[in-house]
């Protein structure tokens, strides 16, 4: 019978409510280990040698190990099973060899530092969650993390991309403060939408003020690499992205971000005109078609143009291109007017910096960047009505949102 060790208590003393969460948990992986032993034994109780012995049976506990769980560190003694059968062992699925702790608390390593808590920082915070005995939790087990991020890093940056298709692009540059050097590192980010309209982080790479070249050197890599062009790309209004798109995508369409666009329009109006200048803004992006669009433009410009022609100027600067969404399907739009799905992603990114007052060099700020991100994007939901991305892909027509034509496969 599987042993649960318990450390002698004070009968006087109520136990607490984590000390009950233990209790509970030691009982529960004592039961379950029990019951997988168990049914080894039963599956080859059958099992006999030419005397008639059972090969398979039963071979006491093994030696005791503390073992770190959600509700803290407990001590068990694991039931052993002798399987004498050439080739055959009995390892435990719950609890194999060596392990020490769960692969919950595995992750709470990687979230805690990344989220902003530094090495040092781990000698008194785990203890407080997860008891004085927690095991195999220490800073140097972080450094060792780092370095595996950093390699599954460069293997991200290497992959193929030959079977990967995004019809959907977001780009941006984000730049971050680093301790050890002098410059502030501008992190050049892709994101994509795959034909099943799931999300997916693309490229993370370091740029130098989302220049020209910088952005040649991303986009050629990935196209290099096998990614064909997508069918849209939106970003802000920074020239560095679209020039190196035109060279290395020129197929592609562009749209650019209303919520950057509505930025610069805005901070060159005064502060009293803002208000009403924001709804004007916002009923340009929201209209119905194209052409609606285009008459709240209109009425915008007859408003300000005036007094304020920076403020118009800005807003018609590759006015095209801020319309680009109407070409494709209206459930799409809340998704592909803005670069927000970067945007929002990297609130943790820069809350981790903010936190640790910046990486310490470029490398390690590109490293945490990539897994922040990596680790963000398991939450990231498809894009709505995703089949409609498929028809996208097969460049079938639409017109102010509007499905006009077959695709590709369906004319066929």
């Amino acid at each position: 019978m599987l042993k649960i060790i318990e450390k002698p208590t004070d009968g006087k003393i109520e136990p607490t409510l984590d000390e009950i969460a233990r209790r509970g948990a030691r009982m529960m992986l004592a039961q379950a280990l029990e019951a997988e032993a168990g049914a080894y034994l039963d599956q080859h109780r059958k099992v006999r040698d030419e005397d008639g012995h059972a090969l398979v049976v039963r071979n006491g506990t093994a030696r005791p190990r503390k073992v770190t769980v959600g509700s803290g560190t407990i001590e068990v003694e694991a039931p052993r099973v002798h399987d004498r059968r050439d080739g055959e062992k009995f390892t435990s699925k719950i609890l194999p060899p060596y392990m020490r702790r769960s692969p919950k608390v595995n992750e709470v390593l990687p979230l805690l530092y990344l989220r902003g808590l530094s090495t040092g920082d781990f000698r008194e915070a785990l203890p407080a969650l997860l008891g004085a005995d927690a095991s195999g939790l220490s800073p140097s087990a972080i450094t060792r993390l780092i370095g595996q991020w950093e390699t599954e890093y460069e293997n991200f940056r290497h992959r193929d991309l030959s079977e990967s298709e995004y019809v959907y692009i977001w780009v941006d540059g984000v730049h971050f403060r680093i301790r050890l050097e002098d410059d502030r590192l501008c992190t050049l980010v892709v994101m994509g939408v795959r034909r099943d309209g799931k999300k997916e982080l693309i490229a993370v790479e370091d740029g130098y003020r989302e220049s020209e070249e910088s952005w040649n050197t991303v986009l050629r890599g990935l196209r290099d690499r096998g990614m064909p062009a997508p069918m849209l790309a939106i970003g802000d209004g920074a020239l560095g992205f679209w020039k190196a798109a035109r060279n290395v995508w020129p197929e592609a369409k562009g749209q650019r971000c209303w919520v950057h666009r509505l930025a610069n329009v805005l901070d060159k109006l005064p502060k009293r005109l803002q208000a009403r200048a924001k709804r004007m803004l916002n009923e340009i992006m929201n209209a119905e078609t194209r052409k609606d669009a285009k008459s709240e433009i209109g009425r915008f410009d007859e408003e300000f143009g005036a007094k304020y022609p920076k403020a118009v100027a800005s807003l018609r600067r590759d006015e095209e291109s801020l319309l680009s969404f109407y070409d494709f399907p209206a459930e799409h739009w809340q998704h592909i007017r803005s670069t927000n799905a970067i945007e929002s992603s990297f609130a943790t990114v820069r809350l981790r910096t903010r936190v640790t007052k910046g990486a310490g060099t470029r490398s390690r700020a590109l490293t945490m960047a990539f897994k922040l991100l990596a680790m963000a994007e398991k939450r990231w939901r498809r894009v709505n009505k995703p089949e409609l991305v498929t028809l996208v892909a097969d460049r079938v027509k639409f017109v102010d949102g509007v499905q006009q034509s077959r695709g590709r496969k369906e004319a066929a």
